[in-house]
């Protein structure tokens, strides 16, 4: 553990027929055994307690006859995961055992969500009799198999099999009224949408990686190592500072320039400019694509022209185009798609690409006819063309 701290390597607890929970404890018979070496141990235990400790709130894999079905995969490289899952357990309240409480996750694509939820499901799943872990929720349920995670759900509580005559029915059995679930019991929300969380206890918002934990991370992917190599550290910060501390954007990236000469890299960072990285921008625009028309305008117009100025400003400009511009703004920003700070509208960049992006696509080589313009020279090439300005609302 203090190789962990000191070095950051990394550490896969395996616990081999023993509970995870009396080893982060210590109780049970692990418990025992320590009471018996402090007879002769007894300046050392302690030690060996605050490491066990450690260990056990990391997670890992639990082994009785193979390997636990309860632990998931999250993978590695899980750069700053200690501090989500503090303040997540903190906020979970998992030794309380008198009261239900529901808190979400909430955050942007690709901000990692899912990889702290599982996670944090690994390390406090061993203290639960029954355990349920459902995946892409809503992608299911938009193909109609809801009625699937409803019965897996029933099956992951309760070890029995139930039948659901109708998704009305079922609904009831995924999240609701806290008094649905028995005491003791905790659940865990991801979404994009911040409206979807009005019945949690708390909300755990997932912000960016900072510099240090970001730079950290694109290494892992790029060099296979915590830093950069020497020849790459002035690219290698021109690509944090281009993700912004997206960890899906700093992992894309990380895996495609590895390997690569800095002519390459400073070609592939030049083409990010004008052609944003599809996978990235794929998960993004998820959040686009939910909005309404009025919604993805207003979006858009912000993506181009508002983003950072004074929100009292847009909505009155919105307004005179009969765009409903409070409850759109109010709704991109539960979405998170833009964030208000001091009154002022920001967006991230990727985001801000990504709208970008969907403006070119109506015409992809001929800016002429796009909706929107924002780049001088397009404008400029537009008020020289016959055809100019042609889409320009």
């Amino acid at each position: 553990m203090d190789c962990r701290r000191e070095f950051g390597q990394i550490v896969l607890p395996v616990f081999y027929h023993v509970n995870p929970s009396d080893v982060r404890k210590q109780t049970g018979s692990f418990g025992k055994a320590f009471t018996n070496h402090e007879i002769n141990w007894k300046n050392k235990v302690q030690i060996w307690r605050d490491a066990l400790t450690k260990a056990g709130n990391i997670s890992g894999w639990d082994i009785e006859d193979g390997l636990n079905d309860k632990c998931l995969f999250i993978g590695e490289n899980l750069v700053g995961m200690d501090s989500y899952l503090r303040e997540l357990t903190s906020k979970l309240k998992i030794q309380s055992n008198d009261d239900v409480r529901i808190v979400g996750i909430w955050g942007v694509g690709g901000i990692g969500k899912t990889t702290i939820a599982k996670a944090i499901y690994n390390q406090i799943s061993f203290d639960f009799g029954y355990v349920s872990f459902l995946e892409n929720v809503k992608a299911i349920r938009k193909t109609g198999g809801i009625h699937d995670l409803q019965k897996r759900l029933l099956r992951d509580i309760t070890g029995e099999k139930h039948y659901i005559s109708n998704i009305s029915q079922g609904a009831k059995y995924l999240v609701g009224e806290h008094h649905w679930f028995g005491r003791g019991s905790r659940v865990l929300i991801t979404t994009r949408d911040r409206n979807s969380l009005h019945k949690v206890n708390d909300v755990f918002e997932i912000e960016g990686s900072n510099h240090k934990d970001a730079l950290k991370l694109f290494s892992l992917y790029a060099f296979q190592q915590s830093l950069p190599e020497e020849d790459y550290k002035i690219l290698s910060n021109d690509v944090i500072h281009y993700c912004q501390g997206l960890p899906l954007a700093l992992k894309v990236l990380g895996s495609l320039l590895r390997g690569k000469r800095t002519s390459e890299w400073e070609s592939e960072l030049h083409k990010l400019k004008n052609i944003p990285n599809a996978k990235i921008q794929d998960v993004l625009k998820i959040s686009y694509d939910e909005l309404d028309r009025t919604q993805q305008a207003i979006f858009l117009d912000i993506a181009c022209f508002f983003k950072g100025k004074d929100r009292d400003f847009v909505s009155k400009i919105l307004d005179c185009c009969e765009m409903f511009a409070e409850s759109g703004i109010g709704f991109l920003e539960a979405k998170c798609l833009i964030t208000v700070s001091h009154n002022k509208i920001y967006m991230h960049d990727l985001i801000q690409e990504m709208g970008w992006e969907v403006i070119r696509q109506q015409h992809p080589k001929d800016p002429n006819k796009w909706s929107r313009l924002w780049n001088p020279d397009d404008i400029y090439h537009a008020f020289m063309s016959e055809e100019g300005m042609k889409n320009i609302p």
